[in-house]
């Protein structure tokens, strides 16, 4: 499925708008809950970004590149609405929290590697935002319930192409499925974060999406997929991640210096 480009920053303008628009700052629990989802996609989008000009074909360069715009587009709305809370912009906590005020969970903190590595980590990731993002549609918030009308229609692209990658790799060459499979096992791991009830959960009941509450529709796709693939799940057990609580794995402090450097070193400037 191709995606066009200039849909893509059509669609990052309308997401500048909507973050935009006159909202009541947010509690300091919503303010959080905006961080772990901003986060989220901010470094997933930031790890996409990686690929443009190394993809395996040109098309992908432009598919991974419009799928990165459309996760700083979630990022800048979510960020921008936490921001409110302290009067912090997006930029400032995108450029300027260091490593342990992050929020994101430590599967989108997980290296490219080769192609079917990234492909296992955005089947995951993109399988999980459409769940969240499909709940947060009844939030009583109503920038939440904003944000993810808008960024579902993205995210169900996200996720078909992942699948798509996946099902081509596991039903390719030799190689490609040794591939496939090793990849689904290194990020395998990394799920069950995604889907545990923190205790901000149950103080913005009605708000936030309850992440327990998504995993079956997140295992229904999954088994779909692999039952098309011909894969098993993984025999991986889980990471005592702690992303959500400020904890991350060591190769997020090399992406956020990478991704930080620039503002850091020129603070205030615009251009």
């Amino acid at each position: 499925m191709s995606h066009d480009v200039h849909v893509s920053v059509e669609e990052l303008r309308l997401s500048d708008e909507l973050a935009g628009g006159e909202s009541r700052a947010p509690s300091a629990d919503v303010a959080q809950y905006a961080l772990w989802l901003g986060d989220d996609a901010l470094i997933l989008s930031q790890q996409l970004g990686g690929w443009i000009s190394r993809a395996p074909e040109l098309e992908e360069d432009v598919a991974l590149g419009n799928i990165a715009l459309d996760l700083l587009g979630h990022a800048r709305s979510l960020l921008r609405y936490a921001g409110t809370w302290d009067d912090r912009s997006e930029d400032d906590l995108a450029f300027f929290r260091d490593e342990p005020d992050f929020r994101c969970a430590w599967i989108v903190q997980q290296p490219n590697g080769d192609f079917a590595q990234t492909i296992a980590r955005q089947l995951i990731a993109s399988t999980y935002m459409y769940e969240l993002y499909s709940a947060l549609r009844t939030s009583a918030d109503e920038t939440f319930a904003a944000i993810a009308a808008k960024s579902l229609k993205e995210v169900d692209y996200h996720r078909d192409h992942a699948v798509q990658w996946a099902l081509r790799l596991a039903g390719g060459t030799e190689l490609s499925r040794e591939k496939m499979i090793r990849a689904l096992g290194d990020v395998w791991p990394y799920v069950d974060e995604l889907f545990r009830d923190e205790p901000l959960i149950d103080r913005l009941e009605g708000v936030a999406a309850r992440p327990s509450m998504l995993r079956p529709g997140f295992d229904a796709v999954i088994e779909t997929v692999f039952a098309e693939a011909d894969l098993e799940v993984p025999a991986a057990k889980a990471s005592r991640a702690g992303g959500r609580r400020g904890s991350h794995a060591t190769p997020f402090g090399h992406l956020l210096a990478e991704m930080q450097v620039l503002a850091r070193r020129h603070p205030g400037a615009t251009w």
